[in-house]
């Protein structure tokens, strides 16, 4: 009975834990806001576009970028060739070049272990402008969307990061991926909101590099695969006194493809969970194994529901009832800021599939082996 008792308390720990996680966002969300200068930053802006394998992608994205209604005097766009080894490089350097793109590729002996965050570094290196804004090569983005992204960026701003949705077909994996990678996107949003930056894409953020300089970019994350966009935000947020901002704006929306298939979108879910055990705060890695635990919860309370006590499953059913309430109106919250209300159908099925997949991906993803790009890393 007391083995009972304290299992019972350890799940409505966990479950008030996380409600009250979700309240944050839910809450942080409300003191994002969109009234900013409509006036473009006087520094110029140079755009990062780091690539592999891209070549199937590549041409839109040029397409897309180069189109931007932005002053052309403005800013520069710097596609990098991280050791392709398909025909991207080729088919980007056979077009009609412009004055401001500029093409280069990252020496072989450059940061090895790197990968993408050397594309990038290297990109910052050769750039003349004072705000480096990152994005990939795999992604489409609105005549508007640098106008809509910098105009969050003032004198006080020192990192902004920007909405990223996935495009997906009408098949029910493509929809199921879109409602939960918005739910990522709605999270890091609230807790921007909150005053405790925590998650961002690199496909669509802006800072200013000499605060990327000032924080020692990434010298302390080189011998990771990944990290450069939520470990450098997180870094900036705790060592300076610059703002993070979140471009709450439909047309600062970056887009990009939903993964085909299963197995590309596990490997890239593992691949972003590997980062949680680099994150300087120790509070905040404590939160993060508490949701995790919670999630675990959901599993082991229907086992012990068999094997110990009917009890269980009453815990399991409110926990779960709980957790499916208060995450509805998080993104439906969300949703209404930033994404088409559509994309909430699939919300019962991608909450059912989303306990075991956080748990799966979360617990490999502690011991690296990714894959990313058809390259094998470590971390």
């Amino acid at each position: 009975m007391m083995i009972e008792n304290t299992l019972i308390i350890v799940f409505l720990v966990l479950l008030i834990h996380y409600v009250i996680f979700l309240s944050k966002i839910y809450f942080g969300l409300s003191k994002l806001t969109n009234k900013v200068s409509e006036k473009i930053p006087e520094e110029l802006v140079s755009i990062i576009v780091p690539f592999r394998n891209e070549e199937n992608n590549i041409l839109n994205t040029y397409s897309s970028l180069t189109s931007q209604n932005y002053p052309k005097e403005k800013f520069e766009i710097i596609f990098v060739n991280d050791s392709s080894d398909d025909n991207s490089l080729q088919i980007i350097e056979n077009l009609s070049k412009k004055e401001n793109v500029f093409i280069y590729s990252v020496p072989k002996d450059y940061s090895a272990n790197a990968h993408k965050k050397r594309a990038i570094r290297f990109g910052i290196e050769k750039s003349k402008g004072e705000i480096i804004v990152t994005t990939d090569a795999d992604c489409n983005h609105k005549k508007d969307w640098l106008n809509n992204l910098l105009k969050f960026m003032d004198k006080e701003t020192g990192f902004i990061s920007g909405p990223v949705e996935f495009i997906s077909n009408n098949h029910l994996f493509g929809k199921m991926q879109r409602l939960e990678f918005a739910g990522l996107v709605i999270t890091g949003a609230g807790l921007i909101g909150t005053g405790n930056p925590i998650i961002c894409n690199a496909a669509n953020i802006a800072y200013r590099k000499k605060i990327f300089d000032e924080v020692g970019g990434f010298t302390y994350q080189m011998s990771l695969s990944s990290g450069d966009d939520e470990l450098l935000m997180q870094k900036i947020h705790r060592d300076t006194d610059y703002h993070i901002k979140f471009a709450l704006d439909k047309n600062a929306i970056v887009s990009t493809e939903a993964n085909p298939t299963l197995k590309d979108f596990y490997h890239q879910r593992k691949r972003w969970a590997s980062k949680g055990l680099f994150y300087g705060d120790h509070l905040l890695l404590l939160k993060l194994v508490l949701i995790f635990l919670f999630y675990l919860s959901l599993i082991v309370q229907p086992i012990l529901g068999f094997v110990i006590s009917a009890k269980f499953f009453l815990t399991f059913i409110i926990s779960f009832l709980f957790k499916i309430t208060v995450e509805y109106l998080v993104l439906k919250k969300g949703t209404s800021l930033l994404f088409d209300s559509n994309i909430l159908k699939p919300f019962l099925i991608t909450e059912i599939l989303q306990v075991p997949y956080i748990l799966v991906s979360g617990f490999m993803g502690m011991f690296g082996n990714l894959v990313w790009k058809d390259r094998k890393i470590k971390r």
